[in-house]
């Protein structure tokens, strides 16, 4: 029987909350009393156990934990992001991970990150962009009413030196771009999934973690497209990426395991190892690293290529410049990136180059054959 004493019981305020939508609710809360549930009691009780949990207080640590928790499914895939969790682990949780969420200072802050700022400024400043997240989950949750200690402008600024002054830029060693077309003769040569994900990285301009990520499910052979997934992305955009008559032919050649959907795979179906590629390369008794292939394709676009810089850019997926962001929010320059492309995959495949003396990009004579790329 239901009970004889009547409460009111809100539903959601209007225009917010539409009449559909009222009407629905008001019919589960309904639901709920004949089968001898008190809405109004549950949401009272759920309210008084916030706010005990809010009196208590909630720990930077418990608050980080939640907020990780919050963000990993979007994050699947991604090993950077993923990676937040176990830096506040162990270099904030330390100091400040048994302090109240809520009551941790500026001056805390700075206390986790100066020690790091000027030797590891990389890591320093990932760790800041998490801290800043967590906080700013804390005072969205209701667990912190103070202003967001970790902020750079108007905060931190002040106080730490920017991270371009400090950090010392690390470059990835690259083929230079006029000897690719005889590493990748070489390359072709050998037999296995490794040498494959790293000619179609070469091909495709992509970062290595991009393909050895691939799976079939994102490659369209009939339109010529892969769609590398936000989640994979470093800028967490999905990017589309064309596919030239040597990366098709490649694609259309691999085998394809039953028991994975991995385009590139390795012991058991599994995706290959992010050393694969780079010890292809130490074979090849090569000092270029996987990543530095991306420096050589944009060291020949921009001297082979008439297209404008973002076209390259772009199929590099650097969203940086206002003229690549403009290009990208418009239609991101898909006919011309196929293209460059089309015209790189010609060059890769085509008679090996007698290449000149290779400095530096950043100046400094190195190896002939190699330079360094800033990445």
């Amino acid at each position: 029987t239901a009970p004889q004493r009547s409460r009111d019981m809100g539903v959601g305020a209007y225009p917010e909350t539409g009449l559909a939508q009222a009407r629905a609710r008001a019919r589960e809360l309904r639901d709920q009393i004949w089968r001898g549930s008190d809405p109004v009691a549950e949401r009272q009780a759920a309210r008084r156990e916030l706010q005990q949990e809010r009196d208590a207080g909630v720990t930077f640590a418990t608050a980080a934990q939640r907020w990780f928790a919050s963000m990993a499914p979007q994050w699947k895939g991604n090993r950077r992001r993923s990676n937040a969790l176990a830096r506040l682990e162990r270099h904030a949780f330390p100091t400040i991970g048994a302090v109240r969420v809520g009551d941790v200072t500026r001056g805390q802050v700075l206390a986790v990150l100066e020690p790091l700022w000027i030797p590891k400024t990389e890591t320093a400043t990932k760790l800041r962009y998490s801290m800043e997240a967590v906080f700013d989950w804390a005072i969205a949750a209701g667990y912190r009413e103070a202003e967001n200690p970790a902020t750079w402008k108007g905060g931190l600024k002040a106080m730490l030196p920017a991270p371009s002054k400090v950090a010392r830029v690390r470059h990835h060693p690259a083929l230079a771009w006029q000897d690719v077309p005889a590493f990748l003769a070489d390359l072709r040569k050998r037999q296995g999934m490794a040498p494959r994900a790293l000619e179609f990285a070469i091909l495709t301009a992509a970062r290595s973690g991009e393909v050895r990520g691939a799976v079939w499910g994102d490659v369209d052979l009939r339109r010529r497209i892969w769609t590398v997934p936000a989640a994979q992305m470093k800028g967490g955009k999905a990017h589309v990426v064309h596919l030239s008559d040597a990366a098709l032919a490649l694609l259309e050649a691999l085998p394809r395991a039953a028991e994975t959907e991995v385009v590139f795979w390795g012991q058991r179906g599994r995706p290959l190892s992010d050393m694969a590629l780079s010890m292809i390369c130490r074979r090849m008794g090569v000092a270029a690293v996987p990543h530095g292939f991306r420096s050589a394709f944009k060291d020949w676009a921009r001297h082979c290529s008439a297209a404008p810089d973002e076209v390259s850019e772009l199929c590099l997926a650097h969203v940086s410049s206002d003229a690549t962001r403009a290009a990208y929010a418009r239609d991101g320059l898909l006919p011309q990136r196929a293209r460059m492309l089309d015209d790189w995959g010609r060059f890769c495949s085509g008679p090996a180059q007698i290449g000149g003396e290779v400095v530096g990009i950043r100046g400094g004579r190195k190896k002939p054959g190699v330079v360094n790329s800033p990445g």
